[in-house]
């Protein structure tokens, strides 16, 4: 037993008394305690007051208290995994207890009820009465016991709403309801309002943990959605409001991935445009241009097919070859058309010492030398060679 703070005198009385109470002798008459039938259990709501109510008889006296009577009053409160708790005694005119408790009645009385005021969670428990009477010899009338129990309830907190998931058309989403405080254990009811009320049940809607879950979401489950908390004794609501967008989820990371890709398309194009702009100086000097003008052909001398004075001797490649042959013509004879692959004819030897140069024989149907070197023609440049056949 736990002991009422207060005068240490009076401490020492309650065990004088209880001592007293099991020594003296006990008369015909007893003491009696009283719970009103069905009043044994009850409950009340955190933050009210409560009594429980409890008086005391003595057998064979209905009557009320009588100037001689000496009871001792004392009230427990046991609570489950905790010592015994007096919260409340009255013995000799003096009475001590915790706070927020008190006896109904002003003592002395038979009606010894006790009053809980601002009630808390922790009050619950149960809570046993011990009275104790005796007379002016010291003379015990008898000593009896009731125990009443108390369970305060605890309407919800407000709870708190959250939305998880994107709002996207087609997607799904869960609405998320919970209160931080309820006893017993809130249950949870999702509705819509005005102008399109709904009330969800399960299987969509779960009324233990209090989620809601919408599935293939459309424009039209878009406004505010309340979710209510409840029990016996109260309820708390709070609410979200649910904006679904047309955009999708899935378009959006496409657009993202596509957009990542052309960006990277494009700094590959900057960075081989600016390679091609560094090696541009080099191509341009290998190219050749279309609309350049052919370099003209240096001119060939007069008398390069002949053997010239200082003993060199000169041949003429193709213009001979291009020559048609001598010779008179015939009338009705068709000219013959010159061969590039006849065969050259070997170049005549002169004497170098008086011998005058031959002209040059003129070329082909007045070919010049420039088309001549545009054809492929050569100048070959032979040895000279002396009378007797040795070179010079």
């Amino acid at each position: 037993m736990v002991s009422l703070p207060g005068p240490p005198t009076l401490n020492l009385l309650w065990f004088l008394f209880l001592g007293l109470s099991a020594l003296a002798p006990t008369s015909r008459a007893q003491t009696q305690l009283h719970v009103p039938a069905g009043l044994s259990r009850l409950q009340a709501v955190e933050g009210s007051e409560v009594v429980l109510p409890t008086w005391y008889t003595l057998k064979g006296e209905v009557s009320s208290a009588q100037p001689w009577e000496k009871p001792i009053v004392l009230w427990f409160l046991e609570q489950e995994g905790k010592d015994l708790n007096q919260v409340l005694a009255y013995a000799n005119g003096a009475i001590t207890s915790k706070p927020r408790i008190s006896l109904v009645y002003t003592m002395p009385s038979r009606n010894v009820s006790l009053r809980l005021q601002g009630l808390q969670e922790k009050d619950s428990g149960f809570y046993r009465c011990s009275v104790n009477v005796f007379d002016k010899q010291g003379v015990n009338k008898g000593f009896n016991s009731k125990t009443i129990e108390l369970n305060v309830l605890v309407p919800p907190a407000p709870p708190s709403c959250r939305l998880l998931g994107i709002p996207h058309v087609g997607t799904n989403v869960t609405l998320s309801c919970q209160s931080p405080r309820s006893k017993p254990a809130a249950q949870y009811l999702w509705e819509r309002p005005a102008p399109s009320p709904e009330v969800f049940f399960p299987p969509v809607s779960d009324d233990i943990h209090g989620s809601l879950r919408l599935k293939n979401l459309s424009t039209s489950m878009s406004g505010m959605y309340i979710c209510k908390a409840y029990n016996e004794v109260g309820s708390a609501q709070c609410n979200v409001t649910l904006e679904v967008s047309t955009g999708s989820g899935a378009a959006v990371v496409a657009g993202a991935v596509v957009g990542t890709l052309v960006g990277l398309g494009l700094l590959a194009g900057l960075v081989l445009l600016y390679h091609r702009q560094g090696k541009a100086p080099e191509e341009q000097a290998n190219d050749i241009k279309e609309d350049a003008t052919a370099p003209r052909t240096l001119p060939w001398p007069k008398g390069s097919d002949t053997i010239s004075k200082n003993g060199t001797l000169s041949s003429v490649t193709s213009a001979r070859a291009l020559r048609p042959p001598q010779g008179p013509s015939r009338p009705g004879a068709s000219t013959p058309t010159p061969n590039l692959y006849s065969p050259l004819p070997s170049p005549k030897l002169t004497d170098t010492a008086g011998a005058h140069p031959q002209p040059t024989p003129p070329t082909p149907s007045g070919v010049s030398s420039a088309a001549l070197s545009r054809m492929g023609a050569v100048p070959v440049m032979v040895p000279a060679q002396g009378q007797a056949g040795s070179l010079v």
